[in-house]
Formats: structure tokens, sequence, C-alpha cells
């Protein structure tokens, strides 16, 4: 990444004024079933908009397929992996972020004990990203949270909780150490999921928790340019608790936002995969 982008990019994330932004029109909320799903915090979809990747928070990743009709989700299958440590075996973290390398690698932060991890495929023993610094004792619930990168391999990862400063630190992996390159001011969200689109700007999910339901908000910053848009502002408990994001271009070019729901293993709630397009209409704040 360009130091013009770093740059601009911690620029964009201090306070200031909102910026009007593209409506996102709401296409539909499906629940994906199963014995084996739940927890799912992270998702990423291949070009087509059919084939994901998506990891729970207990160690397991799933290779999958959606069935659309008419462009709209209608049904999930996938098979579970466990994802497995530098030695290959069976692990049990708090995995949390994914993220998909131009070269099909794939990524895994860690909340519990902060690291980024990678795999060949779904099944092969994790590898190492460089040794993450100590986030403190409050981090062990509210770590990294958010994984994304950029299509010249540039790792970001962005934590739930605040740092002395009080702000969330936004980290990159460069010249072989990972370093605070960013702080985002806090606000009533906090950052869960994140993903490069394919226009190279970065979208920043993020939750509000109340006592009535959960809300959600996305916003799309310029790397390269400093701007910060809200894309997405739902209501209070029109969502469940919505974690993983993944940014891609449908058949008629427009950008389509899909999230995924962490039911945190409670029957009460339930694992939804969400979908909204930006099609560039009348602008909200």
């Amino acid at each position: 990444m360009l130091l013009l982008g770093i740059v601009a990019f911690a620029a964009s994330l201090s306070p200031a004024p909102a910026v009007m932004s593209p409506q996102a029109e709401y296409l539909g909320t499906h629940v994906w079933q199963g014995s084996h799903v739940g927890g799912v915090s992270g998702i990423e979809l291949s070009a087509n908009g059919m084939d994901f990747l998506a990891i729970n928070d207990r160690s397991v990743i799933y290779r999958g397929r959606l069935d659309r009709v008419e462009g709209r989700i209608v049904g999930v299958s996938a098979d579970a992996y466990p994802l497995l440590d530098l030695d290959g075996e069976t692990m049990r973290g708090d995995s949390e972020g994914l993220a998909i390398g131009p070269d099909g690698r794939i990524f895994v932060s860690f909340e519990g004990r902060a690291r980024v991890w990678s795999y060949d495929a779904p099944g092969t023993a994790a590898r190492p990203t460089a040794p993450f610094p100590d986030l403190g004792p409050g981090a062990r619930n509210r770590g990294l949270e958010a994984l994304a990168i950029t299509a010249d391999g540039t790792l970001i990862t962005i934590s739930e909780g605040t740092d002395a400063t009080g702000h969330h630190p936004v980290w990159t992996l460069a010249g072989g150490s990972w370093q605070v390159v960013a702080r985002i001011a806090p606000t009533r969200f906090v950052p869960v999921g994140a993903d490069i689109g394919p226009d190279g700007e970065l979208y920043l999910l993020e939750r509000r928790f109340t006592y009535v339901g959960f809300q959600t908000r996305v916003r799309r910053i310029g790397l390269e340019t400093g701007t910060t848009e809200t894309v997405i502002v739902s209501r209070v408990g029109q969502h469940d608790n919505l974690e993983g994001l993944s940014v891609w271009r449908d058949e008629t070019g427009a950008l389509r936002l899909t999230m995924v729901a962490d039911d945190n293993f409670n029957l009460l709630q339930q694992t939804e995969i969400v979908e909204y397009r930006l099609d560039g209409g009348t602008a909200r704040p």
C-alpha cells in the first residue's frame, strides 16, 4: 500500500462531518441452517457471488455455495473443516476475521491471543505471519475482529476494543512487523468486519448492541482519497448480529454487500446471510 494511501486512510478515520452516501437497496435475508452451523463471524464470496468461504469463532472453516434464483439467495450448502494450528493439529481458538489474498491464500485473525495466520486451503496446517504485539488483558473478547487484504497483498486488521488513546487501532503488516497506521474514533458502533471492494475501497462493518436488538452500519473508506461514506445504517433489530462482510460486483455491475450473522450458538438467534446492493441512487447521510 502506498504511503499516500496510509495517510489518507488515517485522516479518513478522524472525526469529520458526515459525507452523503449512495443509496443501498436491501435485497433480502436468508437463514443458513444446519447442525454444524453456528457462530459464523467471517465470509468471503468469489467473483460469481455463489462460491464462498466462511469461518466461525470456534475454529471451523466452511467451504460452500449459495444457491440463487434471479440473483437472490434461496439455499446454502457447505462442508465444514477444522482450522488447524501450526503443527497441523485441530485447534479451538477465537477465529474472527477472514480475508482471501490475491493468490487465493486464506488469512484468519484470532481474537483471544492476537495473531493472524494463513492457510493454503481448508484442512491444511497454518502458517504464521509476524508476531502480534500484546493487546493487553482486556483484549480477550475485544481483540482482532475485522480483517481485509488489498489487491497488492497488504493485510489490514482492526481491533473491536480501544487502546490507551480510547480509539480502535488499525494495523497493517509492513516491513515484517505489525504497525498501527490509523485509529478509529469511538462511536456507538464498534468494528467487527471489513473487506476491500472491487473498487479498491475499504468497507467497514460496524455493530451496535442495544437491549432490544442489534444495529448495523457499513462505512466506505477511500484509502487514496481519505473520504468516508456511510452506506448502510439498519434499523435496530432489523438484522441479527452481523459480523462478516464480503463486497463483490454482480452481473449488472452493481456492488453487493453480503453479510453474515454470528448467532453466538444461541437458540434465540439465527445465522442470517443478508445482502444489499449499492445502486448509486438517492444519497442519504
